[in-house]
């Protein structure tokens, strides 16, 4: 039987729980048909590229599917006739991956990413670029004397 990869995106005000019925509707599709549902991942609600039908975020879920043609149809119309889903989009695939897609991949980088010490401040819009209007007393910020400069110049002048 063909593969195929089904992205969904469902209206922002509904909750996890009914965005779940949804899916498992179109589950029940599938395997009635004869085929099954071999990945499901739920991405959260997203903020969309551009507005649908007056949304501006939306739920996503991604289905990887094992099922003839005529399952894939028919979960396409049920999906078309159902008013809580904004948008779909069914692909065939080769092979259906196993592994947390890059959606899910990226989201777990971002929360293990250490925001350390990016470097100094750049120059504010009014102020000299010291940041000693701001009150930052870090080392790069701090003005030297001018006896320390004239010293580390070697005494050229």
């Amino acid at each position: 039987m063909p593969l195929y990869e089904t992205v969904l995106i469902a209206r922002n005000d509904l909750s996890q729980q009914q965005v779940d019925t949804i899916t498992d509707q179109i589950s029940a599709v599938i395997t009635e048909a004869g085929g099954e549902v071999k990945k499901r991942e739920y991405w959260g609600l997203r903020g969309l590229a551009y507005r649908i039908k007056k949304n501006r975020k939306g739920h996503y879920v991604l289905l990887g599917l094992d099922c003839p043609a005529s399952a894939e149809q028919e979960m396409a119309r049920q999906l078309g006739l159902n008013e809580d889903v904004l948008r779909h989009m069914t692909i065939r695939v080769e092979a259906i991956d196993e592994a947390p897609s890059a959606i899910l991949a990226k989201r777990g980088d971002d929360r293990e990413r250490d925001r350390g010490f990016r470097g100094p401040r750049p120059a504010g819009r009014f102020s000299s670029g010291r940041g000693r209007e701001r009150g930052d007393d870090r080392e790069e910020f701090r003005a030297r004397p001018r006896d320390e400069m004239e010293a580390g110049n070697g005494g050229e002048e």
